[in-house]
């Protein structure tokens, strides 16, 4: 019996010690991680002399708000591509979980005539694509959507990892019992879906949909190729073309060279560069603590594909 207990006893030391250790190897990866980030606010709020000749640093000697001054001096524009950002993030994320999620219950349907052919085509585009040019054409040509904020919206609803996601997850968490007896109680499959499904779909919804609210706040690529007015430039596009109009101005030959020199030290290129970083990334860092709960659910249940 004291044999049994000693090798209890040091079963669960043997755990604890391995726990410590795991513990210890995620904090390091933590600050790994979190070291870049607290560079960059660091290096957004630090004085661009000190920038330039001492480089950047995790704890800056002197602070200083040039960076964010020089972007805020877009004013108007600022938050007017901001707003253009949230609608396109919003709608689009709203838009794509409702398309994908009415996708995703088809595709575990088993007697649906048409499951085969939805599942091979949301496979396609998972392994081939037309290629860019193709696409600008497409869209331009034949949609008609160039400087149209539809075409920041319509090309990332819906993702064929996100479909997989949610349909495993309707597989796996949804009993198939529960949708049988909705319909023998006489709900049609509209009413299933939205009354039963859907509402029981809310830990992946949350998952998917910050996956996609990070992806359509990130898009810049589009807005590039697609957007021509200022008043639909979406705020990734906005802080690229402050970057670039910073660094034009910083490397332009036409200028004096003790004209130059002077600008250079009023114009903050490093300071800003992270305050556009910190712009963008901000409401990313605020938002994400609220769906992590739903983020880490939702990423488990649907992690096995079948």
């Amino acid at each position: 019996m004291k044999q049994q207990r000693g090798i209890v006893l040091h079963h669960k030391k043997r755990h604890g010690a391995g726990q410590v250790i795991l513990a210890v190897f995620l904090l390091i990866i933590t600050i790994l991680c979190a070291l870049p980030i607290e560079l960059i606010f660091a290096s957004a709020f630090a004085d661009e002399t000190l920038l330039t000749t001492q480089g950047f640093m995790f704890f800056p000697t002197q602070l200083s708000m040039d960076g964010f001054n020089a972007v805020l001096r877009y004013g108007k524009q600022l938050f007017t591509s901001y707003g253009v950002t949230l609608l396109i993030t919003v709608t689009g994320t709203v838009l794509g979980l409702i398309i994908m999620a009415m996708y995703a219950n088809c595709l575990t349907m088993s007697d649906f005539p048409l499951r085969r052919f939805l599942i091979v085509w949301a496979m396609i585009p998972m392994l081939f694509s037309g290629g860019q040019l193709s696409t600008y054409i497409i869209y331009t040509s034949m949609y008609h959507l160039r400087d149209n904020l539809l075409v920041l919206i319509l090309p990332l609803c819906v993702s064929t990892m996100n479909l997989i996601i949610l349909r495993t997850y309707i597989q796996t968490s949804i009993p198939k019992e529960l949708m049988d007896s909705a319909r023998i109680d006489g709900a049609g499959e509209y009413r299933t879906f939205f009354q039963i499904v859907l509402p029981l779909m809310k830990p992946s919804l949350a998952a998917v949909g910050f996956m996609m609210a990070t992806a359509y706040w990130n898009d810049w690529q589009n807005a590039l190729l697609f957007i021509t007015s200022n008043n639909k430039k979406p705020l990734q596009l906005l802080l690229i073309n402050i970057q670039k109009s910073i660094e034009t101005l910083l490397s332009t030959r036409n200028i004096p060279s003790s004209a130059l020199a002077a600008m250079q030290g009023s114009i903050p290129q490093y300071s800003a560069t992270m305050a556009t970083v910190v712009m963008v990334i901000g409401p990313i860092m605020i938002v994400y603590p609220f769906f992590q709960k739903y983020f880490i659910k939702g990423m488990t249940i649907g992690s096995v594909k079948g």
